[in-house]
């Protein structure tokens, strides 16, 4: 049996980690890569456990992923430690990397607002790094034809929230660099699709000012009753995993449960049929 592989950009929590747990349950080793200190340190291990009690591989890397020199390291030694001519082996790849500046653009005192580097750090991390990590992976023969790319984006990429605009200019620029690559790769069978999960809390979301109120709001107008969990995401994933699933591709899709969809509160949104 072929090994599979998935490389998971932001593998150490929220959607990351859920789907890192997910696909090693579907028989895929797994490629993490996560920035994180001592203090969350221990919740790394958790995942990485889980991986292993399926039987796979946790072949976790600790380091900046928008990093270009970090970058290559890590692709140049997976190359070495794992790939062979008879199985190349990253069948999916997944961005889920969720690090950004949340400041407004235009304040009285210029230091209050967004810099050039800070937007210029945000759009990278958030976005253009898929680019990169998938330009390395095809430079070393690595991913493997009839692979997937999934990118992870949210409703703000076509709405407004305070101080996320940095935030919601990468989002749209990572569903626009999933379109693009599944033009570029249609050729190798390899798919990409942004998965626009709803409103989840996670510790990025956590990190988003007034997020109460976000959550509040979201649960209220879901028609579902709840707010959406990682491991929602993570079984959309293994769905588009699938070779059944190998016709889709280009598109932004929403998992939410139709929260998107209601654009009003007030009263309890999904009623019993009478």
């Amino acid at each position: 049996m072929k090994k599979k592989w998935a490389l998971i950009l932001g593998a150490s929590s929220g959607f990351g980690g859920a789907t890192a747990i997910a696909l090693a349950k579907e028989g895929y080793h797994i490629f993490g890569i996560h920035l994180d200190r001592q203090v969350t340190m221990p919740n790394v291990e958790k995942i990485k456990n889980e991986i292993e009690k399926t039987g796979h591989k946790a072949v976790f890397f600790n380091a900046n992923a928008a990093d270009p020199i970090k970058r290559a390291d890590i692709l140049d030694e997976i190359k070495e430690r794992f790939a062979t001519k008879e199985h190349p082996y990253v069948h999916i790849l997944v961005h889920s990397l969720a690090f950004g500046t949340l400041k407004p653009y235009v304040t009285k005192n210029p230091a209050d607002g967004i810099s050039p580097s800070q937007m210029t750090m945000t759009l990278d991390v958030m976005a253009h790094s898929l680019v990169y990590w998938t330009q390395g992976l095809i430079h070393r023969e690595l991913f493997a034809k009839g692979g997937r790319i999934i990118g992870l984006t949210s409703a703000g990429s076509q709405t407004v929230i305070p101080n996320y605009g940095a935030v919601s200019a990468a989002k749209a620029a990572l569903e626009a660099h999933i379109r693009q690559l599944a033009v570029e790769l249609g050729s190798m069978g390899i798919t990409a699709n942004a998965i626009m999960a709803g409103v989840t809390d996670t510790p990025a979301l956590r990190k988003i000012p007034k997020n109460e109120r976000m959550l509040k709001f979201a649960l209220e107008k879901n028609p579902g009753g709840r707010l959406t969990d990682p491991k929602d995401i993570a079984k959309t994933i293994v769905l588009l995993s699938k070779e059944e699933a190998g016709w889709i591709t280009g598109n932004t899709i929403n998992v939410d449960g139709g929260e998107y969809v209601v654009n009003y509160i007030g009263e309890k949104v999904s009623q019993p049929i009478k």
